[in-house]
């Protein structure tokens, strides 16, 4: 803290005495040594870089590495040997494993129902696009639909699967509903192989719906209106709306559903576990990965398909992320 005081010195023969001004310094760090003033920066002695913010960081990096890190390097250790959960000699078998995922065909033909839920994937993707776009503006009982469109999303995995299993099966709420309009022999909805995928894949676009409506209807939202209004100045229709201002502000936004699109597809698990347990024709690749662990106890196959898995997953993103890269739009 600095003061201004003003001296008046002795007169001068012949001359004014005039008003000096002094600088007078209270406290502060300017009269501390240099080393009072480095120790309250938190860097150790000659060192460049903080010490306290790694302390902090020590527990959470410590609990990813254990149960993130390590059971990522077990299970790919795993995949090299022909263990089966429970011997504890683990008989290293090279890439036997491996070798037999891409040369039988049962075990990785199932990838191709992954195709049903791709595509359901996309329509999810554009009716998720297409409500956020309406309900972002002046609509009736819009946040009703939202409510409703969001609400699946809450709800336990489980608990859809045995819901739908209910609707969907012989002589359920569905199959009344079709005989109220006529319908005498509806299909079988989850018995049927060429319908069965097409019914999961369905029961998955209702679940998930919700959450690609809350990601587009947040980005939605953070346009600035100027936007819309310079748009209705210059005549804009709806639809150039949405394709000059809404599409190339939410581009990031498409791009991250998308990616999580294609690898929520190839790892579906939950719901056709739930309803038919993979059978007529639902078995996917995660299903078949459970089965072969903990069915057929084996274990070290059971890896190496997580691993392809993985590997396919990555593999996807980085050719999406490489087709359709983000780039910043400046949109004023």
């Amino acid at each position: 803290m600095t003061s201004l005081t003003e001296s008046r010195p002795a007169r001068r023969a012949g001359g004014r005495g005039g008003g000096a001004w002094h600088v007078r310094v209270r406290g502060g760090s300017a009269g501390r040594p240099d080393g009072a003033r480095r120790s309250r920066s938190g860097r150790g002695p000659g060192h460049g870089l903080p010490v306290t913010p790694w302390l902090f960081l020590v527990v959470p990096l410590g609990l990813l590495v254990l149960f993130t890190y390590v059971p990522v390097a077990n299970m790919v250790w795993y995949g090299f040997t022909s263990w089966d959960g429970l011997d504890p000699v683990k008989e290293p078998v090279g890439l036997d494993n491996y070798a037999r995922i891409f040369t039988d065909p049962r075990m990785f033909e199932v990838f191709f129902v992954s195709l049903y839920y791709l595509a359901g994937a996309a329509v999810q993707l554009v009716l998720a696009l297409y409500f956020a776009t309406i309900l972002s503006f002046t609509t009736w009982f819009r946040n009703v639909f939202k409510g409703v469109i969001f609400f699946p999303y809450l709800i336990n995995g489980v608990a859809i699967g045995l819901v739908f299993l209910f609707f969907l099966r012989p002589g359920g709420t569905l199959d009344a509903m079709l005989g109220l309009l006529g319908v005498a022999e509806p299909p079988q909805w989850l018995g049927d192989p060429s319908l069965v995928n097409v019914s999961l894949a369905a029961t998955s676009v209702w679940r998930y719906l919700g959450l690609n409506f809350v990601l587009f209807l947040g980005a939605i939202q953070s346009i600035p209106g100027e936007l819309y209004e310079a748009a209705d100045l210059d005549g804009a229709t709806s639809w150039q709306k949405f394709r000059y201002v809404i599409a190339p502000a939410i581009r990031p936004i498409i791009g991250l559903t998308t990616i999580l699109a294609i690898s929520g597809s190839l790892s579906v698990f939950e719901i056709p576990w739930i309803m038919t347990g993979g059978a007529n024709g639902s078995t996917t690749f995660v299903i078949q990965t459970v089965q072969q662990a903990f069915q057929f106890n084996k274990f070290g196959l059971a890896s190496a398909m997580a691993v392809v898995l993985l590997l396919v997953v990555l593999l996807v993103t980085w050719i999406q992320r490489r087709l359709f890269p983000d780039e910043r739009v400046d949109l004023t």
